[in-house]
Protein backbone atom coordinates (compact mmCIF):
# COMPACT_ATOMS: atom_id res chain seq x y z
CA UNK A 1 0.00 0.00 0.00
CA UNK A 2 1.26 3.56 -0.89
CA UNK A 3 2.05 6.50 1.14
CA UNK A 4 -0.40 9.51 0.05
CA UNK A 5 2.00 11.96 -0.94
CA UNK A 6 1.59 15.15 1.14
CA UNK A 7 3.48 18.62 0.56
CA UNK A 8 3.03 21.83 2.52
CA UNK A 9 4.23 25.29 1.70
CA UNK A 10 4.37 27.17 4.89
CA UNK A 11 5.35 30.84 4.49
CA UNK A 12 5.44 33.53 7.35
CA UNK A 13 3.45 36.54 7.21
CA UNK A 14 5.72 38.83 6.28
CA UNK A 15 4.07 41.45 3.84
CA UNK A 16 5.16 40.16 0.27
CA UNK A 17 5.11 36.86 -2.09
CA UNK A 18 9.36 36.57 -2.33
CA UNK A 19 9.60 35.54 -5.92
CA UNK A 20 12.29 32.71 -4.30
CA UNK A 21 8.98 31.53 -2.04
CA UNK A 22 6.40 31.39 -5.02
CA UNK A 23 9.10 29.34 -6.87
CA UNK A 24 9.20 27.07 -3.21
CA UNK A 25 5.33 26.79 -3.32
CA UNK A 26 5.29 26.06 -7.22
CA UNK A 27 7.68 22.89 -7.13
CA UNK A 28 5.80 21.96 -3.84
CA UNK A 29 2.32 22.15 -5.39
CA UNK A 30 3.33 20.43 -8.70
CA UNK A 31 4.93 17.35 -6.65
CA UNK A 32 1.53 16.54 -4.91
CA UNK A 33 -0.31 17.36 -7.95
CA UNK A 34 2.07 14.91 -10.26
CA UNK A 35 1.47 11.77 -7.51
CA UNK A 36 -2.00 12.50 -7.13
CA UNK A 37 -1.40 13.95 -3.29
CA UNK A 38 -2.47 16.66 -1.38
CA UNK A 39 -1.03 20.55 -0.83
CA UNK A 40 -1.33 21.65 2.10
CA UNK A 41 -0.66 25.60 2.92
CA UNK A 42 0.40 26.30 6.45
CA UNK A 43 1.03 29.84 8.40
CA UNK A 44 3.74 29.94 10.40
CA UNK A 45 3.45 33.32 12.40
CA UNK A 46 5.84 32.20 15.39
CA UNK A 47 7.76 35.25 15.21
CA UNK A 48 5.24 37.60 15.88
CA UNK A 49 7.59 40.96 15.74
CA UNK A 50 8.02 40.23 11.66
CA UNK A 51 4.38 39.42 11.14
CA UNK A 52 2.60 42.22 8.63
CA UNK A 53 -0.81 43.56 8.95
CA UNK A 54 -2.73 42.27 5.94
CA UNK A 55 -0.20 39.95 5.15
CA UNK A 56 -2.49 36.60 5.14
CA UNK A 57 -4.59 37.62 2.82
CA UNK A 58 -1.46 38.75 0.77
CA UNK A 59 -0.59 34.99 0.55
CA UNK A 60 -4.01 34.00 -0.09
CA UNK A 61 -4.60 36.64 -3.22
CA UNK A 62 -1.20 35.90 -4.52
CA UNK A 63 -1.80 32.00 -4.66
CA UNK A 64 -5.40 31.91 -5.79
CA UNK A 65 -3.75 34.57 -8.49
CA UNK A 66 -1.08 31.81 -9.37
CA UNK A 67 -3.20 29.32 -9.84
CA UNK A 68 -1.76 27.14 -6.92
CA UNK A 69 -4.89 25.91 -4.99
CA UNK A 70 -4.26 24.22 -1.77
CA UNK A 71 -6.12 21.48 -0.55
CA UNK A 72 -5.89 21.88 2.93
CA UNK A 73 -5.25 25.78 5.22
CA UNK A 74 -6.60 28.09 7.37
CA UNK A 75 -9.43 29.29 4.86
CA UNK A 76 -10.12 25.85 3.65
CA UNK A 77 -9.57 23.38 6.97
CA UNK A 78 -8.68 19.81 6.57
CA UNK A 79 -8.56 16.84 8.72
CA UNK A 80 -5.20 18.08 10.31
CA UNK A 81 -5.84 21.96 11.01
CA UNK A 82 -5.58 24.23 12.59
CA UNK A 83 -3.39 25.29 9.93
CA UNK A 84 -2.19 28.44 11.32
CA UNK A 85 0.86 28.02 14.02
CA UNK A 86 -0.25 30.30 16.69
CA UNK A 87 -3.20 28.57 17.03
CA UNK A 88 -1.97 25.71 17.47
CA UNK A 89 0.42 26.61 20.33
CA UNK A 90 -0.99 24.73 22.80
CA UNK A 91 0.01 21.41 20.84
CA UNK A 92 3.75 21.78 21.19
CA UNK A 93 4.16 21.75 24.97
CA UNK A 94 3.68 18.26 25.85
CA UNK A 95 5.09 17.13 22.70
CA UNK A 96 8.96 19.05 24.21
CA UNK A 97 7.67 17.37 27.90
CA UNK A 98 7.52 14.10 26.15
CA UNK A 99 11.04 14.30 24.48
CA UNK A 100 12.43 15.39 28.39
CA UNK A 101 11.38 12.36 29.42
CA UNK A 102 12.68 10.47 26.43
CA UNK A 103 15.76 12.26 27.21
CA UNK A 104 16.11 14.24 23.99
CA UNK A 105 15.53 17.57 25.52
CA UNK A 106 16.18 19.26 28.98
CA UNK A 107 14.98 21.86 31.14
CA UNK A 108 16.77 25.38 31.25
CA UNK A 109 16.67 28.13 33.39
CA UNK A 110 20.07 30.10 32.79
CA UNK A 111 19.23 33.77 32.81
CA UNK A 112 19.91 35.95 29.80
CA UNK A 113 22.81 37.59 31.91
CA UNK A 114 24.28 34.09 32.24
CA UNK A 115 23.80 33.44 28.74
CA UNK A 116 25.38 37.03 27.78
CA UNK A 117 28.26 37.06 30.04
CA UNK A 118 29.20 32.65 28.52
CA UNK A 119 28.50 34.25 25.17
CA UNK A 120 30.98 37.20 25.78
CA UNK A 121 33.72 34.89 26.87
CA UNK A 122 33.28 32.75 23.39
CA UNK A 123 33.78 36.32 21.49
CA UNK A 124 36.80 37.19 23.68
CA UNK A 125 38.21 33.61 22.89
CA UNK A 126 38.25 33.87 19.14
CA UNK A 127 35.53 30.78 19.13
CA UNK A 128 31.64 30.32 18.78
CA UNK A 129 28.96 30.77 21.52
CA UNK A 130 27.57 26.93 22.41
CA UNK A 131 25.36 26.46 25.20
CA UNK A 132 27.03 24.52 27.65
CA UNK A 133 24.63 22.27 28.99
CA UNK A 134 24.55 23.66 32.38
CA UNK A 135 20.97 22.82 33.11
CA UNK A 136 21.18 19.30 31.39
CA UNK A 137 22.21 17.72 35.10
CA UNK A 138 19.24 18.92 36.89
CA UNK A 139 17.34 16.35 38.98
CA UNK A 140 13.91 15.56 38.19
CA UNK A 141 12.68 17.06 41.67
CA UNK A 142 14.81 20.09 41.84
CA UNK A 143 13.53 20.85 38.06
CA UNK A 144 10.00 20.65 39.60
CA UNK A 145 10.55 22.94 42.05
CA UNK A 146 12.10 25.54 40.27
CA UNK A 147 8.97 25.60 38.04
CA UNK A 148 6.72 25.95 40.78
CA UNK A 149 8.17 29.15 42.25
CA UNK A 150 7.86 30.48 39.36
CA UNK A 151 10.98 30.51 37.48
CA UNK A 152 11.71 31.64 34.01
CA UNK A 153 12.58 28.87 31.58
CA UNK A 154 13.04 27.41 28.63
CA UNK A 155 12.97 23.39 27.12
CA UNK A 156 16.31 22.59 25.06
CA UNK A 157 16.69 20.00 22.95
CA UNK A 158 18.91 18.03 24.14
CA UNK A 159 21.93 17.53 21.28
CA UNK A 160 24.19 14.06 21.25
CA UNK A 161 27.97 15.50 22.84
CA UNK A 162 29.47 12.74 19.80
CA UNK A 163 28.99 10.61 16.73
CA UNK A 164 26.91 12.09 13.54
CA UNK A 165 23.66 13.57 12.92
CA UNK A 166 22.70 13.64 9.06
CA UNK A 167 20.10 12.97 6.59
CA UNK A 168 19.41 12.41 3.13
CA UNK A 169 18.29 15.17 0.93
CA UNK A 170 17.10 14.89 -3.16
CA UNK A 171 19.44 17.58 -4.11
CA UNK A 172 22.44 16.97 -2.40
CA UNK A 173 22.66 13.51 -1.83
CA UNK A 174 23.89 12.24 2.49
CA UNK A 175 24.83 14.85 4.61
CA UNK A 176 26.10 14.36 7.98
CA UNK A 177 27.83 16.92 10.49
CA UNK A 178 29.20 16.04 13.85
CA UNK A 179 27.02 16.24 16.85
CA UNK A 180 29.48 18.42 18.72
CA UNK A 181 29.63 20.98 16.25
CA UNK A 182 26.33 21.86 16.91
CA UNK A 183 24.06 23.75 19.49
CA UNK A 184 21.66 22.87 21.53
CA UNK A 185 19.28 25.06 20.70
CA UNK A 186 15.80 26.25 22.81
CA UNK A 187 12.11 24.19 21.49
CA UNK A 188 10.05 26.19 23.85
CA UNK A 189 10.45 29.47 25.08
CA UNK A 190 9.63 31.76 27.85
CA UNK A 191 6.69 32.43 26.96
CA UNK A 192 5.67 29.16 26.15
CA UNK A 193 5.52 29.41 22.62
CA UNK A 194 7.73 27.15 20.32
CA UNK A 195 10.64 28.17 18.39
CA UNK A 196 10.14 28.10 14.81
CA UNK A 197 12.47 24.69 14.36
CA UNK A 198 10.50 22.92 17.19
CA UNK A 199 6.85 23.86 15.87
CA UNK A 200 7.72 22.81 11.88
CA UNK A 201 9.11 19.56 12.96
CA UNK A 202 5.89 18.64 14.94
CA UNK A 203 3.40 20.34 12.52
CA UNK A 204 5.16 18.56 9.09
CA UNK A 205 4.18 15.30 11.82
CA UNK A 206 0.96 15.92 12.49
CA UNK A 207 0.09 17.09 9.16
CA UNK A 208 1.85 13.97 7.51
CA UNK A 209 4.23 15.69 5.57
CA UNK A 210 6.04 13.41 3.65
CA UNK A 211 7.92 15.82 1.43
CA UNK A 212 9.61 18.98 2.75
CA UNK A 213 11.00 21.29 -0.04
CA UNK A 214 12.34 24.47 1.43
CA UNK A 215 15.56 26.70 1.12
CA UNK A 216 18.90 25.21 1.52
CA UNK A 217 19.52 28.19 3.93
CA UNK A 218 17.61 25.07 6.14
CA UNK A 219 20.43 22.40 5.26
CA UNK A 220 22.45 23.27 8.48
CA UNK A 221 19.46 22.88 10.71
CA UNK A 222 18.31 19.42 8.84
CA UNK A 223 20.55 17.21 11.39
CA UNK A 224 18.75 18.89 14.23
CA UNK A 225 15.29 18.25 12.99
CA UNK A 226 16.36 14.89 11.94
CA UNK A 227 17.31 14.27 15.42
CA UNK A 228 13.90 15.21 16.56
CA UNK A 229 12.51 12.52 14.62
CA UNK A 230 14.76 9.90 15.83
CA UNK A 231 14.66 10.88 19.56
CA UNK A 232 10.69 10.51 19.01
CA UNK A 233 10.78 7.65 17.27
CA UNK A 234 8.76 9.00 14.09
CA UNK A 235 9.86 8.61 10.32
CA UNK A 236 11.12 12.15 8.89
CA UNK A 237 10.15 13.21 5.63
CA UNK A 238 11.88 13.47 2.31
CA UNK A 239 14.39 16.36 2.21
CA UNK A 240 14.21 18.59 -0.63
CA UNK A 241 16.18 21.60 -0.25
CA UNK A 242 16.12 23.70 -3.30
CA UNK A 243 18.99 26.31 -4.42
CA UNK A 244 18.33 29.80 -4.54
CA UNK A 245 17.18 32.27 -6.85
CA UNK A 246 19.88 34.71 -7.52
CA UNK A 247 20.29 38.20 -9.17
CA UNK A 248 22.88 40.29 -10.35
CA UNK A 249 22.78 43.74 -8.71
CA UNK A 250 23.12 46.60 -6.02
CA UNK A 251 23.79 45.63 -2.42
CA UNK A 252 22.83 47.36 0.18
CA UNK A 253 22.96 47.36 3.88
CA UNK A 254 19.66 45.73 5.64
CA UNK A 255 20.63 48.29 8.68
CA UNK A 256 22.23 51.23 7.85
CA UNK A 257 21.05 51.67 3.66
CA UNK A 258 24.61 51.80 2.33
CA UNK A 259 25.44 50.30 -0.83
CA UNK A 260 28.43 48.39 -1.78
CA UNK A 261 30.44 50.67 -3.97
CA UNK A 262 32.73 49.31 -6.80
CA UNK A 263 36.47 50.10 -5.97
CA UNK A 264 39.77 49.44 -7.90
CA UNK A 265 42.81 46.64 -7.51
CA UNK A 266 43.85 49.51 -4.84
CA UNK A 267 40.64 49.68 -2.96
CA UNK A 268 39.81 53.04 -3.76
CA UNK A 269 36.09 53.89 -4.45
CA UNK A 270 35.55 53.68 -8.34
CA UNK A 271 33.43 57.19 -9.91
CA UNK A 272 30.89 57.05 -12.27
CA UNK A 273 30.62 59.45 -15.30
CA UNK A 274 29.06 62.18 -13.49
CA UNK A 275 32.02 61.98 -10.81
CA UNK A 276 29.28 60.37 -8.35
CA UNK A 277 30.95 56.61 -6.20
CA UNK A 278 29.56 53.61 -8.42
CA UNK A 279 27.70 51.18 -6.85
CA UNK A 280 29.16 47.77 -7.40
CA UNK A 281 27.14 44.72 -9.58
CA UNK A 282 27.06 41.69 -7.50
CA UNK A 283 25.40 38.25 -7.49
CA UNK A 284 23.58 38.06 -4.78
CA UNK A 285 19.85 36.42 -3.53
CA UNK A 286 16.41 37.87 -4.69
CA UNK A 287 15.31 40.00 -1.90
CA UNK A 288 12.63 42.07 -1.88
CA UNK A 289 14.52 44.35 0.89
CA UNK A 290 17.40 44.96 -2.33
CA UNK A 291 14.39 46.33 -4.69
CA UNK A 292 13.89 43.11 -5.74
CA UNK A 293 10.39 42.51 -7.20
CA UNK A 294 7.76 40.50 -5.71
CA UNK A 295 5.33 38.90 -7.11
CA UNK A 296 3.14 41.43 -6.61
CA UNK A 297 5.39 43.88 -8.33
CA UNK A 298 5.03 41.72 -11.37
CA UNK A 299 1.60 41.76 -11.41
CA UNK A 300 1.32 45.38 -10.79
CA UNK A 301 3.86 45.99 -13.76
CA UNK A 302 1.72 44.08 -16.37
CA UNK A 303 3.08 40.54 -16.25
CA UNK A 304 0.89 37.68 -17.20
CA UNK A 305 0.77 34.77 -14.53
CA UNK A 306 1.12 32.49 -17.15
CA UNK A 307 4.29 33.87 -18.07
CA UNK A 308 5.71 34.44 -14.71
CA UNK A 309 5.02 30.68 -13.44
CA UNK A 310 6.45 29.16 -16.73
CA UNK A 311 9.47 31.50 -16.06
CA UNK A 312 9.89 30.62 -12.36
CA UNK A 313 9.50 27.04 -12.56
CA UNK A 314 12.39 26.97 -15.19
CA UNK A 315 14.68 28.61 -12.36
CA UNK A 316 16.12 25.33 -11.15
CA UNK A 317 14.22 22.87 -13.03
CA UNK A 318 15.10 21.50 -15.90
CA UNK A 319 12.17 19.86 -18.15
CA UNK A 320 13.10 16.63 -20.87
CA UNK A 321 13.50 18.09 -23.86
CA UNK A 322 14.06 21.51 -25.70
CA UNK A 323 10.67 23.04 -24.80
CA UNK A 324 10.13 25.75 -23.03
CA UNK A 325 6.24 26.67 -22.79
CA UNK A 326 4.28 24.87 -20.59
CA UNK A 327 0.78 25.86 -19.23
CA UNK A 328 0.32 25.22 -15.65
CA UNK A 329 -1.88 21.80 -16.35
CA UNK A 330 0.77 20.62 -18.25
CA UNK A 331 3.35 20.64 -15.14
CA UNK A 332 1.44 19.34 -13.27
CA UNK A 333 2.10 16.08 -15.62
CA UNK A 334 5.45 16.47 -16.20
CA UNK A 335 6.61 17.76 -12.56
CA UNK A 336 10.02 15.41 -11.47
CA UNK A 337 12.43 16.05 -8.90
CA UNK A 338 15.09 14.23 -10.89
CA UNK A 339 14.97 17.67 -13.07
CA UNK A 340 15.52 19.75 -10.05
CA UNK A 341 19.06 21.79 -10.69
CA UNK A 342 22.25 21.71 -8.12
CA UNK A 343 23.35 24.90 -8.37
CA UNK A 344 21.87 28.63 -7.90
CA UNK A 345 19.44 30.03 -10.78
CA UNK A 346 19.88 33.29 -11.98
CA UNK A 347 16.69 35.58 -12.77
CA UNK A 348 17.14 37.02 -15.51
CA UNK A 349 14.76 40.32 -15.94
CA UNK A 350 15.17 40.24 -19.74
CA UNK A 351 14.62 36.79 -20.15
CA UNK A 352 11.74 37.61 -17.99
CA UNK A 353 10.19 39.98 -20.16
CA UNK A 354 10.57 37.99 -23.52
CA UNK A 355 8.61 34.99 -21.80
CA UNK A 356 5.61 37.53 -20.83
CA UNK A 357 6.10 39.47 -24.68
CA UNK A 358 5.51 35.40 -26.12
CA UNK A 359 2.70 35.03 -24.28
CA UNK A 360 1.51 38.57 -24.78
CA UNK A 361 1.50 37.61 -28.37
CA UNK A 362 -0.49 34.43 -27.74
CA UNK A 363 -3.30 36.42 -26.55
CA UNK A 364 -6.70 36.06 -28.80
CA UNK A 365 -7.13 40.32 -29.83
CA UNK A 366 -10.32 39.87 -27.07
CA UNK A 367 -8.06 38.77 -24.72
CA UNK A 368 -5.21 41.79 -25.18
CA UNK A 369 -8.17 44.16 -24.92
CA UNK A 370 -9.40 42.92 -22.24
CA UNK A 371 -5.82 43.25 -20.40
CA UNK A 372 -4.64 46.23 -22.01
CA UNK A 373 -7.94 48.23 -21.76
CA UNK A 374 -6.99 49.57 -17.95
CA UNK A 375 -3.57 50.18 -18.75
CA UNK A 376 -4.57 52.66 -22.04
CA UNK A 377 -7.13 54.21 -19.97
CA UNK A 378 -4.71 55.80 -17.67
CA UNK A 379 -3.42 58.23 -20.72
CA UNK A 380 -6.54 58.01 -23.21
CA UNK A 381 -10.14 58.35 -22.71
CA UNK A 382 -11.77 55.49 -24.03
CA UNK A 383 -14.85 57.10 -25.55
CA UNK A 384 -12.53 59.46 -28.03
CA UNK A 385 -10.22 56.81 -28.78
CA UNK A 386 -10.51 53.16 -30.80
CA UNK A 387 -8.97 51.40 -28.38
CA UNK A 388 -10.10 48.60 -30.63
CA UNK A 389 -7.48 49.83 -33.23
CA UNK A 390 -5.26 50.70 -30.63
CA UNK A 391 -4.81 47.39 -29.12
CA UNK A 392 -4.03 45.71 -32.90
CA UNK A 393 -1.04 48.21 -33.40
CA UNK A 394 0.23 47.43 -30.29
CA UNK A 395 -0.09 43.73 -29.60
CA UNK A 396 2.81 42.74 -31.57
CA UNK A 397 5.53 46.06 -29.64
CA UNK A 398 4.17 44.80 -26.11
CA UNK A 399 6.66 43.14 -24.19
CA UNK A 400 4.74 44.43 -20.41
CA UNK A 401 1.67 45.63 -20.37
CA UNK A 402 3.11 48.73 -17.99
CA UNK A 403 4.56 49.81 -21.26
CA UNK A 404 1.47 50.68 -23.21
CA UNK A 405 0.71 54.34 -21.52
CA UNK A 406 3.89 55.29 -22.78
CA UNK A 407 3.55 54.00 -26.19
CA UNK A 408 0.43 56.06 -26.79
CA UNK A 409 0.40 58.53 -24.30
CA UNK A 410 0.90 61.56 -27.06
CA UNK A 411 -2.72 60.34 -28.56
CA UNK A 412 -3.83 62.41 -25.87
CA UNK A 413 -1.68 65.38 -25.39
CA UNK A 414 0.83 66.45 -28.19
CA UNK A 415 4.58 66.32 -26.90
CA UNK A 416 6.96 69.23 -27.38
CA UNK A 417 8.30 69.02 -30.86
CA UNK A 418 11.71 68.10 -30.85
CA UNK A 419 12.67 69.94 -34.34
CA UNK A 420 15.81 67.71 -34.64
CA UNK A 421 13.58 64.61 -35.51
CA UNK A 422 12.43 66.28 -38.63
CA UNK A 423 15.83 65.07 -40.20
CA UNK A 424 16.16 61.80 -41.01
CA UNK A 425 18.69 59.78 -43.30
CA UNK A 426 16.97 56.46 -43.83
CA UNK A 427 13.66 59.04 -45.05
CA UNK A 428 16.70 61.36 -46.85
CA UNK A 429 14.33 64.18 -44.58
CA UNK A 430 15.80 67.28 -43.78
CA UNK A 431 14.19 70.52 -42.06
CA UNK A 432 13.90 71.97 -45.21
CA UNK A 433 12.17 68.80 -47.27
CA UNK A 434 9.71 68.30 -44.35
CA UNK A 435 8.53 71.59 -44.66
CA UNK A 436 7.98 70.89 -48.51
CA UNK A 437 6.00 67.67 -47.56
CA UNK A 438 4.09 69.43 -45.27
CA UNK A 439 3.06 71.74 -47.35
CA UNK A 440 2.26 69.73 -50.25
CA UNK A 441 0.34 67.01 -48.29
CA UNK A 442 -1.82 69.36 -45.99
CA UNK A 443 -4.28 70.62 -48.15
CA UNK A 444 -5.00 67.11 -49.39
CA UNK A 445 -5.81 66.00 -46.06
CA UNK A 446 -7.57 69.31 -45.22
CA UNK A 447 -9.65 67.92 -48.41
CA UNK A 448 -10.63 64.41 -47.09
CA UNK A 449 -13.98 64.07 -45.88
CA UNK A 450 -14.22 60.16 -45.26
CA UNK A 451 -11.57 60.36 -42.46
CA UNK A 452 -10.42 56.34 -42.39
CA UNK A 453 -7.42 55.12 -42.11
CA UNK A 454 -8.24 53.05 -45.59
CA UNK A 455 -9.21 56.68 -47.01
CA UNK A 456 -6.32 58.46 -45.95
CA UNK A 457 -3.97 55.49 -46.92
CA UNK A 458 -5.58 55.63 -50.35
CA UNK A 459 -5.89 59.22 -51.35
CA UNK A 460 -2.63 60.21 -49.98
CA UNK A 461 -0.45 57.52 -51.22
CA UNK A 462 -2.14 58.24 -55.15
CA UNK A 463 -1.05 62.09 -54.82
CA UNK A 464 2.47 61.40 -53.57
CA UNK A 465 3.76 60.89 -57.14
CA UNK A 466 2.93 64.52 -58.00
CA UNK A 467 5.20 65.94 -55.38
CA UNK A 468 8.89 64.46 -57.17
CA UNK A 469 9.04 63.21 -53.10
CA UNK A 470 9.55 59.60 -52.48
CA UNK A 471 6.71 58.28 -49.97
CA UNK A 472 9.21 58.27 -46.87
CA UNK A 473 9.99 61.47 -47.38
CA UNK A 474 6.52 62.79 -47.14
CA UNK A 475 5.49 60.43 -44.49
CA UNK A 476 8.02 60.94 -42.64
CA UNK A 477 7.47 64.14 -41.64
CA UNK A 478 3.87 63.98 -41.59
CA UNK A 479 4.22 61.54 -38.52
CA UNK A 480 6.51 63.79 -36.87
CA UNK A 481 4.66 66.47 -37.20
CA UNK A 482 1.60 64.93 -35.70
CA UNK A 483 3.00 62.79 -32.56
CA UNK A 484 6.22 64.06 -32.03
CA UNK A 485 7.90 60.57 -31.58
CA UNK A 486 10.56 58.91 -33.78
CA UNK A 487 8.64 55.87 -33.38
CA UNK A 488 4.73 54.86 -32.42
CA UNK A 489 3.06 51.97 -32.56
CA UNK A 490 2.00 52.29 -36.78
CA UNK A 491 2.97 55.03 -39.27
CA UNK A 492 1.18 58.59 -40.33
CA UNK A 493 -1.74 56.59 -41.27
CA UNK A 494 -2.87 54.89 -38.26
CA UNK A 495 -1.88 57.66 -36.48
CA UNK A 496 -3.55 60.37 -38.24
CA UNK A 497 -7.21 58.17 -37.83
CA UNK A 498 -6.58 57.68 -33.95
CA UNK A 499 -6.16 61.56 -33.86
CA UNK A 500 -9.06 62.33 -35.77
CA UNK A 501 -9.40 65.19 -38.44
CA UNK A 502 -9.38 68.49 -36.12
CA UNK A 503 -6.52 67.53 -33.94
CA UNK A 504 -4.27 65.86 -36.58
CA UNK A 505 -4.84 69.44 -38.72
CA UNK A 506 -4.06 71.36 -35.65
CA UNK A 507 -0.55 69.66 -35.07
CA UNK A 508 0.50 70.03 -38.45
CA UNK A 509 -0.21 73.88 -38.45
CA UNK A 510 1.44 73.91 -35.18
CA UNK A 511 4.73 71.86 -36.66
CA UNK A 512 4.39 74.06 -40.30
CA UNK A 513 4.71 77.23 -38.00
CA UNK A 514 7.85 75.99 -36.61
CA UNK A 515 9.74 74.49 -39.53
Amino acid sequence: MSTEVRTRFAPSPTGYMHLGNLRTALYTYLWARRNGGKFILRIEDTDQEREVKGAVDVIYNSMKTAGLLHDEGPDVGGPCGPYVQSERKNMYLPYAKELVEKGGAYYCFCTKERLDEERAKAEAKGETFKYDKHCLHLSKEEVEARIAAGESYVIRQNIPTEGKASFDDVIYGHVEVDCDTLDDNVLIKADGLPTYNFANVIDDHLMGITHVMRGNEYLSSAPKYNLLYEAFGWTPPLYVHLTPVMVEGTLRDKKTGVYTMETDEKGNVVLDENGEPKKAIVKRKMSKSQGDPSFEDLMAEGYLVEAIINYLVLLGWSPRGEREFYTLKELEEIFDLEGLSKSPSFFDYGKMKWFNAEYIRKLTPEQFREKAAPWLAKVLDPAKFDFGRICELTQARTEVFSQLPGMVDFLAEMPELDMALFTNKKSKSTPETSKAALAFVRPILEGITDWTETNLHDVVMEAIPQSGMKNATVLWPLRIAITGRAATPGGAFEMAYLLGKDETMKRLDAAMAKL
